[in-house]
């Protein structure tokens, strides 16, 4: 039993310093990596304070920003030209709207002179129509009175022969209208 007390404690002991083993290497990796940042940390500030990299710096600035520039230019160039298309276009289908517009009008245009012209016609066939129907009745009413005229000249004949038979004198009569 003693032996295996003495294994366990040899075990634990052992375990114990593996620990304090594994502690201490993950303490100098620590202090390592801080060390090798601060290293690259003053590296970089050394570098970058030379008047190299500051020209460096300053060129790839200059440089960016004339590319960016350039960039802009280019993008207000077509969104210019993009505009003067769209523009361009609207104009093409107005000046299209405008021609079919002009042609409607017209086409109205031709359509109610057309009706007025019809219309006129119309009116002066009827006003025609009412002329003639007048002079008819006008031709009628000559003609009646002509008649009447003949009967009264053939009364005024026939009652005078009646009256020449029985009268040895003439009688005249004053007839109205000629």
């Amino acid at each position: 039993f003693k032996t295996q007390v003495l294994t366990f404690n040899s075990l634990f002991f052992h375990g114990k310093l593996r620990l304090q083993h594994e502690a201490e290497l993950k303490r100098l990796e620590e202090e390592t990596a801080r060390r090798i940042e601060e290293a690259v940390r003053k590296n970089v500030e050394e570098r970058m304070s030379t008047e190299e990299v500051k020209e460096e710096i300053e060129r790839r600035t200059k440089e960016a920003y004339e590319k960016m520039l350039l960039d802009v230019e280019i993008q207000l160039k077509n969104e210019k030209q993009s505009a003067l298309n769209e523009a361009r276009r609207k104009e093409v289908s107005l000046v299209a709207l405008l021609e079919e517009l002009d042609k409607m009008l017209e086409e109205n245009s031709r359509r109610v002179e057309e009706s007025q012209r019809r219309e006129a016609l119309e009116l002066q066939r009827k006003e025609e129509e009412r002329y003639r129907e007048l002079e008819l009745i006008q031709r009628q009413k000559e003609e009646a009175a002509r008649r009447k005229k003949l009967e009264e000249e053939e009364e005024i004949r026939n009652s005078s022969k009646v009256s020449n038979g029985s009268r040895s004198r003439a009688k005249l009569h004053f007839g109205m209208g000629l």
